[in-house]
C-alpha cells in the first residue's frame, strides 16, 4: 500500500477515530499490541466497524471476536441502531467472520483506486430491537451458514447449507422471497414464500419454513416473520397465501391467531424421530395486493 497517499490516518489512528467522534481499541498479548479495531458514526443510527485486523499468530484465539463485541457495545451506547463495515472481497475468513456475526453483504461492490486494485463487499446489519428485512440473493447466499444454524436449531433438516444455497438461487431468479429476523444484532429467525407456482396458481404464494431459535422466541418474532411475509407477497401482487403445518406446534397457534382459516387435514402426514405419526393442517388466508 501506499501509506502516506491511501491510508495517512495510520500516522495518527486514535486522533483519526477521535475526530469523528469514534474511538479505537487494541489488543494486546505478550507485552505486544496483536489487533485493533475503530468504530465512528455514519449517521442515521448507523456505525462503521473500521480496522478490525489481528496478527496472523494469533488469529483463531478469540481476539477478533473481543474486537467487535467492543466496537459494538460501544456504538450501541452511543444511539447506534446499525452497523456497517467493508471487506476486501479477497478476506474470504474475514466474511465467515463477519457472517458468523451476523452482518449480510449488500449494495453493490466498491473499487478503490489504491496499489492493490481492491475490491470491497459492503456488510451490514441491524444492531438494536427485533428487526426483520427481505434478503436479496448475495443477501441470502451471505446468510446461509448463519440460517443453516437457526434450522438445525429447529428441525432436523440434513445439509442445512444446501437448502439456502438453493433458496438463494431461487431468489434470483424471482421463484422466491427470503426474509430475515434480528434481534439485539443476533440473526435469529427467517421466513419464505414459495413463488414459483404454476400459472394457474400465480396469484398465490406459499408461505414456507418459519423458524426461530429456540432462545429467541416469545419475543414476537414468529408473529413479525409473518406480517412483514404477508406485506411481502402484497408487494409480489400475490391475493392468496397458503401453508401447512404439524397439528399441535406453536405455530398452529400463531397461525390461529392472525386470523387464518384453516382448511383441513392430513391425518399421520409426518412421522417424528420416535415413530410417532403427526397430522398436518393446512390454512390460507386472502390478501389484497399491493
Amino acid at each position: 500500500m501506499d501509506l502516506d497517499g491511501e491510508v495517512p490516518e495510520l500516522r495518527a489512528l486514535a486522533t483519526y477515530f477521535a475526530e469523528r467522534d469514534g474511538a479505537l481499541w487494541v489488543a494486546e498479548a505478550g507485552g505486544a499490541v496483536v489487533g485493533m479495531v475503530g468504530t465512528h458514526p455514519l449517521g442515521e443510527g448507523a456505525w462503521e466497524i473500521c480496522k478490525l485486523y489481528v496478527a496472523r499468530p494469533q488469529r483463531g484465539r478469540g481476539v477478533a471476536q473481543a474486537l467487535i463485541t467492543t466496537a459494538e457495545a460501544h456504538a450501541r451506547a452511543h444511539g447506534a441502531t446499525a452497523m456497517k463495515l467493508w471487506s476486501d472481497t479477497r478476506f474470504e475468513r474475514a466474511h465467515r467472520f463477519y457472517e458468523k456475526h451476523a452482518y449480510v453483504r449488500q449494495g453493490p461492490i466498491r473499487v478503490l483506486d489504491d496499489l492493490s486494485h481492491s475490491l470491497e463487499f459492503a456488510y451490514a446489519k441491524p444492531l438494536t430491537g427485533v428487526v426483520v428485512r427481505e434478503l436479496d440473493a448475495v443477501g441470502v447466499a451471505s446468510a446461509a451458514a448463519r440460517l443453516a444454524e437457526v434450522m438445525k436449531d429447529c428441525v432436523d433438516s440434513g445439509d442445512a447449507r444446501a437448502v439456502w444455497r438453493q433458496a438463494a438461487t431461487e431468489v434470483a431468479t424471482g421463484r422466491r422471497c427470503v426474509l430475515a429476523a434480528w434481534a439485539e444484532g443476533e440473526l435469529v429467525g427467517t421466513v419464505q414464500l414459495d413463488l414459483g407456482l404454476p400459472p394457474d396458481q400465480s396469484h398465490r404464494a406459499n408461505l414456507q419454513k418459519l423458524l426461530v431459535q429456540a432462545g429467541a422466541r416469545r419475543r414476537g418474532i414468529g408473529r413479525l416473520l409473518m406480517q412483514q411475509a404477508e406485506a411481502a407477497a402484497r408487494q409480489a401482487g400475490r391475493s392468496l397465501l397458503v401453508l401447512d403445518t404439524r397439528a399441535g406446534d406453536a405455530a398452529e397457534h400463531l397461525v390461529r391467531g392472525l386470523g387464518w382459516t384453516e382448511a383441513g387435514c392430513i391425518p399421520g402426514d409426518t412421522r417424528d424421530a420416535d415413530g410417532t405419526l403427526r397430522d398436518t393442517l393446512i390454512f390460507y388466508r386472502a390478501v389484497q395486493p399491493a
